[in-house]
């Protein structure tokens, strides 16, 4: 079993804000692979599912992103998993927007939800780190990601959120490479 977490901020007001796009990654493989209706537990929310093989957890923390750590810590206690049988969806300033790589372990960058997860189950978890570009200085970064996608962004966010949902099965099988190698063609 795995678990895939999508960091974002709960509620409507937040949904297409650029620090949601893993919420956004979460629900489409959710819709795309058929999971369960989402359901409350761990502090956020769960869908359940498989992809291949794999059965897989999907889960929004509730819990806002600084607090992200504690629903996943939860969730991983609760199933008896390790770090490595979890995978978090983040956004990623210093990728450019809509590029998607994969990495295990590694720095949280100031990234609250990374640096909450950290704290919680350690940093031995696979990233999927989704490109939202950096607005060019650090005093506009906080407006920056929790801004919303602008309109002339909408049809290359479809796209990638399409590629990492049809692409999901290499993920799944722990194909890092394989996954953002066919993510990267789906979006060419």
């Amino acid at each position: 079993m795995q678990i895939w977490a999508g960091l974002g901020n709960p509620g409507t007001q937040y949904a297409m804000h650029r620090h949601n796009v893993g919420f956004m990654a979460i629900d489409l493989i959710a819709d795309m692979r058929r999971f369960s209706a989402p359901k409350k537990q761990f502090q956020g929310w769960v869908q359940e599912g498989r992809i291949g093989n794999d059965k897989i957890l999907l889960l929004k923390p509730a819990t806002f992103m600084n607090e992200s750590g504690r629903s996943i810590g939860e969730a991983m206690r609760f199933y008896k998993l390790t770090p490595q049988d979890v995978t978090v969806f983040h956004d990623e300033l210093d990728l450019v927007p809509m590029k998607v790589k994969v990495k295990r372990g590694g720095g949280n960058a100031g990234h609250n939800g990374l640096r909450s997860t950290d704290a919680h189950i350690g940093n031995d978890f696979r990233r999927v780190r989704i490109g939202i570009g950096h607005p060019g200085h650090k005093d506009k970064v906080h407006g920056y990601v929790l801004g919303n996608y602008a309109k002339s962004e909408m049809d290359a966010l479809a796209d990638m959120l399409g590629a990492i949902g049809a692409e999901a099965p290499w993920l799944a099988a722990g194909d890092d490479a394989r996954f953002m190698n066919e993510v990267a063609l789906r979006q060419a």
